[in-house]
């Protein structure tokens, strides 16, 4: 690999230390963080933007693919190769070390750079009483701005919707295979590519915050949004017969929003919120899921403010994630944030290098977490405790501002019928901890998988966006589906109706045929798939969403093969 003409040229450009061919030390970069690896030519890690262009070049010359990729957070294998049946040499491109952030005005907007962390941008904005479009989500902490627009990430923000922008800076290959960079930033950064990349690192040009879509009396200005900003009229759209947000919406399919690595993103510009003033947490349970429907439906239609945050959790979830990701709730309470993306990363790079050793276990580290994590007491509250004994269901209900006196009419009118379940008002440290569980879910899911793995089967893990309109959200599935299912486990965004469905199977189930036939079942439901991790290798992509990837990447040059589709080059320059 070392003596491919491209290697060399990698290295003049970035030097032999951020070019890694070893299979060893490549592993990382070229396996999923649940599933899917596959053979790369090498791993490239530019450490400027203008670095990134010229790699780019040196891949469209010698007709490599080009897998972008930054934490590799995704959960559908979309940012990393898979197999090694390409017709070309794949070449990863890892961004992280292209981590800026520039604020625009008073932080009303921001750039993020391919590398900047969700976790970065909450931390930047903080300071300046603003919050950002998203908040880090319950698969990992080092999840990447541009990563989220580009998987059109959900997440559990009521108001603000998927991570959207209609503004970005990206690198795309045309129908006759040309390397193009096409600025819709809205900003003036200069005509050349190199010329365009400098004046954005080194800062060049006007800071001053613009509102593309409306100028303050409200006239429009370039009609380009930084966010969806029509989320909430489509949540409170409650008697309609579709979902509110799913991966392949043709609404928010645009450029780098949801383009799943077809382009090469540089940098995206998003609005930022005012951070609310006051908040407060209800913590509801009940065992009549129709109650939560009911309330559901009430908030959304009668509410002038919508919550913030209102996040699903059933009863075997939660006792899962209280087992099985305790270690995660105790390392985020008590070594914070700031420290998780990195012990992320060196967990992953420990496992890559024991899993060489034939005798240990798989995941050494978390079976060493999960065994130290029993040795401390118990981490939830009592009230969380209590409600998980008298009821089946919870809804951890985040409301703000005057949405505060709204909640405090309706949620105690509600639940005066004791029928529909009950609520506290938490303290901090209960909605802390509850939302800490919440978190750990996902990954706790994983854990028990991992640890049980000598008597369960695979783990099947789906996200679906049910129609706004859906009464009976209980997934009931036929006894011929529940008899192979050894823990089925429920959680997710409420009131946009986004559920995250985990089924650990039995013992040699065999999970494709699982998968396809509740997959049949969501379609009869009217339900989407995925709604907000994308498809990458492990979703067939639907119509709209091919003819997008398509327009995007006509010679399927980036990231080839996701949604199912063909990985061979299209449309060569030699057959025009």
């Amino acid at each position: 690999m070392s003596q491919h003409p491209a290697v060399a040229e990698f290295q003049k450009i970035l030097s032999n230390e951020y070019v890694e061919t070893n299979e060893s030390r490549t592993e990382h970069y070229r396996s999923g963080w649940r599933s899917g690896k596959g053979s790369a030519l090498t791993v490239l890690f530019p450490q400027n933007l203008v670095d990134y262009w010229r790699v780019l070049e040196v891949c469209i010359a010698h007709d490599c693919i080009v897998i972008m990729q930054a934490a590799k957070t995704g959960l559908t294998e979309g940012s990393t190769p898979s197999g090694d049946n390409y017709d070309r040499d794949v070449v990863v491109i890892n961004t992280l070390a292209m981590n800026q952030l520039v604020m625009l005005g008073k932080g009303e907007q921001v750039l993020g750079f391919p590398g900047t962390t969700l976790h970065t941008l909450e931390k930047t904005l903080k300071p300046l009483s603003r919050s950002p479009h998203s908040v880090i989500g319950s698969s990992n902490l080092g999840a990447t701005i541009v990563g989220g627009v580009a998987n059109n990430s959900g997440g559990a923000l009521i108001k603000r919707g998927p991570a959207y922008t209609e503004l970005a800076l990206f690198a795309q290959v045309n129908e006759k295979g040309e390397l193009n960079l096409v600025n819709h930033l809205g900003i003036d950064l200069g005509e050349s590519p190199e010329e365009i990349l400098q004046n954005l690192e080194h800062g060049n040009f006007d800071h001053s915050y613009v509102d593309t879509y409306s100028d303050e009396s409200g006239k429009a200005g370039s009609g380009k949004q930084a966010s969806a900003r029509n989320y909430q009229d489509l949540l409170r759209d409650v008697d309609a017969d579709t979902p509110s947000r799913f991966n392949a919406d043709p609404s928010r399919l645009y450029e780098a929003s949801g383009c799943a690595g077809k382009l090469a993103v540089f940098a995206v510009r998003l609005d930022s919120f005012p951070v609310a003033k006051k908040e407060k947490t209800f913590y509801i349970g009940t065992n009549n899921a129709s109650a939560l429907t009911q309330l559901r439906r009430r908030i959304l239609s009668e509410c002038t403010n919508l919550p913030e945050v209102g996040e699903y959790i059933h009863r075997d979830i939660f006792d899962v994630a209280q087992k099985y990701g305790k270690d995660t709730f105790l390392s985020v309470k008590y070594l914070g944030t700031d420290r998780m993306p990195k012990l992320f990363a060196v967990k992953g790079k420990i496992d890559a290098i024991l899993k060489k050793i034939s005798f240990l276990p798989d995941s050494p580290t978390d079976r060493i977490m999960q065994f130290v994590a029993k040795l401390f007491p118990e981490h939830l509250p009592k009230r969380l405790l209590q409600y998980r004994k008298d009821y089946e269901h919870y809804l951890i209900l985040k409301v703000s501002d005057d949405g505060i006196a709204e909640a405090e009419q309706i949620i105690p009118e509600f639940f005066a019928d004791k029928d529909n379940g009950a609520y506290f008002e938490c303290t901090g440290e209960e909605a802390s901890g509850a939302f800490l569980l919440r978190f750990a879910a996902a990954g706790a899911a994983m854990r028990y998988e991992l640890i049980h793995q000598k008597e369960v089967g695979e783990l099947i893990a789906l996200d679906i966006a049910l129609r706004r309109n859906e009464f009976d959200w209980v997934e009931q599935l036929p006894a011929s589906l529940q008899d192979k299912i050894d823990k089925p486990l429920y959680y997710g965004h409420f009131f946009c109706h986004v559920f995250h469905q985990d089924y650990v199977l039995k013992k040699g189930v065999n999970a494709k045929e699982v998968k396809a036939e509740m997959l049949k079942i969501l379609d009869d439901r009217g339900a989407k798939y995925p709604a907000e991790h994308n498809v990458g290798h492990l979703y067939k992509a639907e119509d709209a969403l091919v003819q997008f990837y398509k327009k995007l990447d006509p010679t399927n040059t980036f990231n080839p093969g996701i949604g199912k589709m063909e990985k061979t080059k299209r449309n060569c320059s030699c057959c025009l």
